[in-house]
């Protein structure tokens, strides 16, 4: 993993879920310092002194937050340039989507996930994989897959096989991610709908809805897996229709 992140001497690692820190004392040596996000007080308390054991002279380099990570909103010293982590599998995407957005210096990251999200999140506007979290995800940049990882590796060993997914921070498409993401949540609510159907909540009725896909310059027959996120962006921001 510290070898697939490319990291550079200044870089400020975001770990989440350091664990027993096998991670963490692989990425000290390749960076600028670790910032390590653990919300188990036990595990959180114990990580300094595994790395003044293992790496006393770069036990400097490490901090350690005792939170959770969906919930953290500051995180202490300088700014994070890369997350590199192996995250709890039952809240990686909303992990990885809340990180993103709460720091807009991280340029890059790469994580490790189930091998299923990590398809999900690297998967393509046509492909029977894309759905919400690869329309999030390709909102703060461009996504793909780094790598399969077998279970074997794990201890105890999981019941599933797991991916590493890398992400290449780029500047978003022109628009409200707030207002994309209501029309992403809407159109794969009911992904086998036409996007007419789908998204009459949100846009008021299928007429309206109709109306807006037009203006978008999008068939309205069409389905949610079929735009790409430039694709949601232009149509939030056309103008509500009455009807």
């Amino acid at each position: 993993m510290v070898r697939t992140a490319e990291l550079r001497e200044d870089d400020v690692v975001l770990e989440v879920g350091p664990g027993l820190g096998s991670l963490t004392l692989g990425l000290l040596p390749a960076a600028a310092s670790v910032v390590a996000v653990e919300i188990d007080p036990r595990l959180a308390a114990q990580l300094p002194r595994t790395v003044a054991d293992r790496l006393p002279a770069l036990a400097d380099r490490l901090s350690v937050v005792e939170a959770d990570a969906l919930r953290v909103d500051a995180l202490p010293g300088p700014p994070p340039t890369a997350l590199v982590a192996n995250l709890p599998y039952n809240v990686a995407v909303p992990v990885l989507l809340h990180l993103l957005e709460l720091l807009p210096t991280l340029r890059r990251a790469l994580v490790l996930v189930q091998a299923e999200v990590a398809e999900r999140l690297a998967a393509g506007p046509g492909t029977s994989a894309y759905g919400v979290p690869s329309v999030k995800a390709a909102w703060y940049g461009s996504v793909r897959r780094a790598g399969s990882i077998g279970r074997r590796v794990f201890w105890p060993e999981p019941n599933v096989d797991s991916g590493l997914v890398a992400l290449d921070r780029r500047p978003p498409p022109p628009g409200d991610r707030a207002a994309t993401f209501a029309v992403v949540d809407a159109a794969f609510a009911m992904r086998r709908k036409s996007l007419r159907s789908a998204l009459a909540r949100w846009a008021g009725s299928p007429a309206a809805a109709e109306a807006r896909l037009r203006a978008a310059g999008i068939d309205p027959h069409a389905r949610g897996e079929q735009l790409s996120v430039e694709d949601f962006t232009r149509l939030a921001g056309t103008v509500p229709q009455d009807g």
